[in-house]
């Protein structure tokens, strides 16, 4: 037991984050946030390869890259315009981005689709 108290004090606390600063126009910011909500309101929890394939239909130009759909997403997170839920199927983690206003008994139904990638 002492040796599990001095083990917890001995590691190093994990860095604060500074916040996402976008480097984008607001306009193109706010369009590119807009679609990325309707895309996730519409099609229900999604998984960030499922995002990326339907925004890729949507045809969104200011949306470069996955890395920056990613980037996006944080930083949407982080002003609570959407949430990221942990979806447990046995050993296997899957992490769905919905908004706010989905019921979780839909979550859990929908989110455990098949052919569904994990991230």
């Amino acid at each position: 037991m002492f040796a599990t108290a001095i083990r917890c004090l001995a590691k190093k606390p994990k860095p604060k984050m500074k916040p996402i600063e976008l480097r984008t126009p607001p306009e193109q910011t706010q369009s590119i946030t807009r679609a990325i909500f309707d895309v996730v309101k519409e099609h229900g929890p999604l998984t960030i390869a499922d995002t990326w394939e339907h925004l890729k239909e949507v045809g969104l130009r200011g949306l470069t890259s996955k890395r920056q759909m990613k980037f996006v997403l944080r930083w949407m997170r982080e002003r609570q315009k959407l949430r990221l839920i942990c979806n447990h199927d046995g050993p296997h983690k899957q992490f769905l981005y919905t908004t706010w206003f989905t019921k979780s008994n839909a979550m859990l139904s929908s989110g455990s689709r098949e052919g569904s990638s994990l991230h």
